[in-house]
């Protein structure tokens, strides 16, 4: 079992776009320039194809490995993807992300409800006075930037998912909220409960007693609400129970020494609360979306067991 040594942040960043237009405008299918202009000789000319092929017709998205300053948070100290592993991340999140609700909902789906741009970024971005690393930003429903791909490895697939995966699926989840707003009820079941500072310090054990299905979920409801959608997804049968078994029992930290404590009975059923908001996550898919989460699970699962041919 994989076990972090360290905490991480996904930040939801909402922007607004205005455009201007006149009628003497002349709009196309695509928002960006479709003609491939790499050099057929360069090293890049096979990827870029194939990434003109697979993201920029189907679901006009620009799909960038190449860092760009313009489009990266300054306020991190950041390194660019290398080109191996920009191509494996391409191929997983197509695979895994938009083929997935390709063969699920419908392949117009991400076309019309997908962010517009991917963006790589090699590093994680390391926030000192917090303790939190960045992997993954949704900034208002255009644009997806995923964080730390140089550390991609893709005979990991606990890994993979609790990096990546879950990364794209929780800023996927937020880009559908942010069209669509999920059930007021979700926000009142852990009213009161979340930590927005400090939620880097409690464990995932502890996280579970208290009704959520990792630290991060407890930060704000709006988090709490991807969470359960992300971490569902990704989880397999064993993880997703084991979730739900910590969210039984009281809460468990460790000391010092790392010997393990068990924390008093706060009286809160958090495998109750996990179910009861999960339970709003699915019908909220389905009604507002058309979206069987289940069924989009289990094809999930069901490819990660090819994640080795696919990079082949």
């Amino acid at each position: 079992m994989y076990s972090k040594s360290y905490k991480y942040l996904l930040v939801l960043l909402l922007s607004s776009v205005l455009l201007s237009c006149n009628p003497d405008d002349n709009f196309t299918a695509s928002i960006f320039e479709t003609n491939i202009k790499s050099d057929p000789s360069s090293a890049s000319y096979a990827f870029d194809t194939w990434l003109h092929d697979s993201y920029l017709v189907p679901y006009n998205l620009d799909f960038r490995y190449r860092m760009q300053d313009v489009g990266s948070d300054q306020d991190y100290n950041l390194v660019p993807t290398s080109f191996a592993k920009a191509q494996q991340m391409a191929k997983l999140v197509k695979y895994l992300w938009f083929d997935v609700y390709g063969t699920i909902v419908s392949p117009e789906f991400l076309k019309e409800n997908g962010p517009r741009i991917i963006h790589l970024i090699g590093s994680p971005a390391y926030n000192p006075i917090s303790g939190t690393i960045l992997l993954g930003t949704a900034e208002g429903g255009l644009k997806v930037t995923l964080y730390n791909c140089n550390a991609l490895d893709p005979s990991d697939v606990d890994i993979l998912n609790e990096y990546y995966f879950k990364t794209m699926h929780h800023e996927f989840a937020h880009i559908l909220h942010q069209k669509r707003n999920y059930p007021v009820e979700f926000g009142l079941i852990s009213q009161g409960k979340y930590n927005p500072l400090g939620w880097q310090y409690i464990t995932d054990s502890e996280a579970a007693s208290k009704g959520f299905v990792s630290p991060y979920a407890g930060s704000q409801n709006r988090e709490d609400f991807v969470e359960i959608i992300a971490n569902y997804l990704v989880k397999s049968d064993a993880q997703w129970n084991n979730i739900l078994l910590m969210a039984s029992q009281n809460g468990v930290t460790t000391d010092a020494q790392g010997n393990t404590i068990t924390l008093p009975d706060d009286g809160i059923d958090g495998k109750a609360l996990i179910l009861e908001k999960l339970t709003i996550a699915r019908k909220w898919l389905k009604t507002a979306w058309s979206i069987d989460i289940d069924a989009l699970r289990s094809e999930i699962i069901k490819r990660e067991a090819n994640i080795s041919e696919i990079l082949k």
